[in-house]
This record gives C-alpha cells, structure tokens and sequence, in this order.
C-alpha cells in the first residue's frame, strides 16, 4: 500500500500537477495540505473520475487539508482536539479501510513565523495538543500514521544551508524539542529509517533559484506508531516532482505499508 503527503499550494493552481502526479505514481491514499478551498469548491469530480474518494476539511483561501484514497475510509473527523475555538482547517482523520486497516492522520502544522510572538506561540500550543493525541492514539495500540507538512527542521542535515534558518519558527530549539517529543512517544520518522544521510529536501522556495541551487529543506514527514511501524517495507521523496510544470514549492514524500 503506497501512502503519501503532499503540500499542493492550492488545489486551483495545481488542478494539472496533482493528477499527473497520481496518474504517474498511482498513491493508494494521499493526504494533501493548503488546499486553500472550502470544501463546496474542491473539484471533486476530477479526482472521483481517477478512482480516489475525497474527504476534505477545507478553509476559503487559506490552510486545508484532504485526503484521497482508492480504498475505502471510515470514521473520519476533522480538527486537531484540545481547542474547540481554533478555526484553522489543518487536520483531519480516518481509518483506511486495506485488508489490515491504518488509522491516517493528515496535518498541516501552523508556520509560526514571525518568531516570537502570537503566531509561534500557536504553533507551540498546536504542537502540544497534537502530542496530546498521539498519546491518546498510541494508547489504543492500533496502527497510525501522522502525515503532513509539519513546518519543522528537525536536524541540520535537513536544510542544505541550516545556519539560514536559526532564527525562523521552522528550526528554534522549541520547535526541533515539540518534534522530539513526539518522536519520543514511540513514532518513527519513516523516511529516516531509509535515508539517514544529508541532501533530501521536499521543499524549495520559489525565491532566489532555490530548486535550481537545490537550496531546499526537509519539513514534509511520515510518523508511524510501533504497529504501522512494523508493516514498512519502504519510504521515499518524489524529488523530480519539483521539476515539472506548474510545480507546488513542496513535493510529495511516500512510504510503502504491507498491507
């Protein structure tokens, strides 16, 4: 079962893009981030025709996130619990019906820049009700996965020019320690587990030829509990997404699951 994220940038413009992406790739279930679409808007039918059911949780013009998949979905909610008030669409979740079952959580983690201030303390606070979850999914001892564009650095080796970034809300000490935690809790970073080394981003600005320069990072991530965890058979970048036309600043990342 080939499972990925993807930061499309905003469904209108990559309406080309994402199906040629899935047409030459042929994901099983994707979860997809800044949609930028209230859900009414989301063209539906295109993906529907390709063979993917859609559950969206979308935002007008900002923030979003969706989930695509040829197999069937249960259960799904959206909203990160833990604050009733937040309005921002950047979760949703649902059990992917294989002949194993995988609870899939997609997120888009909130920037928080500029740092400090009101917005990176929402990222942190976002941070910590996400761990609240984990801890809550981890104690039903069922497989998951969290798969999203969690807006963080979490080593050097993950920036092409790391020193760049040392006072941006995507590599503060804070940030890299909320992503440990939840690493900590038990959670594999899938990619990792195949490419320890340095050199693999999954996104690049559109500014100051950064793609040409290769000036990229690695903020786009796959964790799994212990029990998906142990159904991995593979994990990957889709770098030369990045290359095509109409390209989204991220890339889709993947990972294989024995289904």
């Amino acid at each position: 079962m080939l499972i990925a994220t993807f930061n499309i940038n905003g469904i209108k413009a990559r309406q080309e893009a994402l199906p040629r992406w899935l047409a030459a790739s042929k994901p099983d279930v994707v979860c997809l981030q800044e949609i930028k679409s209230v859900d009414e808007a989301f063209p539906r039918a295109l993906f529907e025709d390709m063979g993917y059911r859609v559950e969206t949780h979308g935002q007008k013009g900002f923030n979003g996130v969706a989930i695509l998949s040829r197999l069937p979905l249960e259960d799904v909610t959206r909203g990160l619990p833990g604050d009733d008030g937040d309005e921002q669409a950047r979760w949703i979740e649902a059990t992917v019906m294989a002949p194993r079952p995988v609870r899939l959580c997609g997120l888009y983690l909130p920037n928080g820049n500029p740092a400090p201030g009101p917005k990176y303390e929402y990222k942190l606070a976002w941070m910590a009700r996400m761990e609240s979850h984990v801890r809550a999914l981890l104690a039903l001892e069922e497989p998951f996965i969290c798969a999203g564009d969690y807006n963080v650095i979490p080593q050097a080796q993950d920036a092409a020019r790391p020193q760049a970034w040392e006072e941006d809300a995507l590599y503060l000490p804070q940030t890299r320690q909320a992503f440990r935690r939840l690493l900590n809790l038990g959670l594999l970073d899938a990619f990792r587990a195949y490419e320890p080394g340095p050199g693999h981003y999954s996104f690049w600005d559109y500014q100051a030829n950064s793609w040409e320069r290769n000036n990229g990072i690695r903020i786009d991530h796959l964790l799994l509990s212990p029990a998906a965890a142990d159904r991995l058979t593979g994990a990957g970048i889709d770098r030369d997404v990045r290359a095509g036309d109409k390209p989204s600043d991220h890339v889709p990342v993947w990972i294989t699951l024995d289904a």
